[in-house]
């Protein structure tokens, strides 16, 4: 497929794809929808809750390398998305052959870019600065994060999201949400995270938003916006190996630059189609 090339008006290609993943069956799976036009945002927004994935992606051509991207959960648009976009990505370089090394993406945060090589894609994507909460915040009732029965080492709120550092990762992997006390807390998403306890990852996590319809994301990219940037200060490294600890697992690599974050992984495609309406 070649810059000028479009596709024909009727076919709406779409894949699915298992972002972050070394594997199959592992990673955070992401529905990525190629439009030839915009569409209303009813209609992406059914789209979205009929695949009823964490994530769906919409994207269109704008010109040369730049696509548009919006991401959907089953119930609303969000601001930003790493495993969609690396989804994105994937499809563009690896199914629909868009001979480029870079992708630029105009979206709601921004514009972000993909590089592309052999076999991982780089996302550059907005850095986070978590910043720190006193422990009189964390023992207010109307916050609600004392409910959660976690022994707290420290929070942050990070962006949209609020991240709750602990001690070991056995707490991080074992941890029994309860979904109803997480969705009270005003965020969008809750981040638990802890040093990993292997030589192989220095960092681990778990992602949940209920308040978004995803209950407890796989792999959440966005999320390593702020925790790349909190794990670089607390272990004295720019370049850091992560596992999120969901059921299905997910690695990515991350670095810390002076302007950006970079997550890089790895995807595979697990099913392709057409949209029929």
């Amino acid at each position: 497929m070649t810059d000028n090339q479009t596709l024909p008006q009727a076919s709406q290609p779409y894949f699915v794809v298992d972002a972050f993943a070394h594997k199959p069956f592992s990673g955070n799976p992401a529905a990525v929808c190629i439009l030839n036009e915009p569409k209303t945002d009813e209609w992406l927004q059914q789209v979205a809750a009929e695949f009823n994935l964490s994530e769906t992606a919409f994207l269109w051509h704008e010109h040369h390398n730049q696509w548009k991207l919006r991401w959907f959960t089953p119930t609303c648009e969000v601001k930003l998305c790493g495993h969609a976009t690396l989804a994105s990505a994937h499809v563009l370089a690896r199914e629909l052959q868009v001979r480029h090394a870079e992708f630029l993406f105009s979206t709601l945060s921004g514009i972000l870019i993909a590089q592309v090589d052999e076999q991982t894609i780089t996302l550059n994507f907005p850095k986070v600065e978590p910043k720190l909460f006193s422990r009189i915040y964390l023992h207010n009732d109307d916050v609600g994060i004392k409910e959660l029965n976690l022994d707290i080492v420290a929070a942050y709120q990070a962006g949209e999201d609020i991240i709750v550092e602990l001690a070991h990762e056995d707490e991080v992997l074992n941890y029994s949400p309860e979904i109803e006390k997480l969705a009270k807390i005003e965020t969008r998403g809750l981040i638990i995270t802890s040093p990993g306890k292997d030589a192989d990852r220095d960092f681990v996590s778990r992602f949940f938003a209920p308040r978004y319809g995803i209950n407890e994301d796989p792999v959440t990219g966005s999320a390593h916006c702020s925790l790349a940037v909190l794990w670089s200060k607390k272990l004295g490294k720019s370049t850091l190996r992560a596992e999120q600890l969901s059921v299905r697992r997910g690695f990515l690599e991350v670095g810390v630059h002076q302007e950006h974050v970079s997550l890089i992984g790895e995807s595979m495609t697990f099913s392709k189609g057409t949209l029929a309406q």
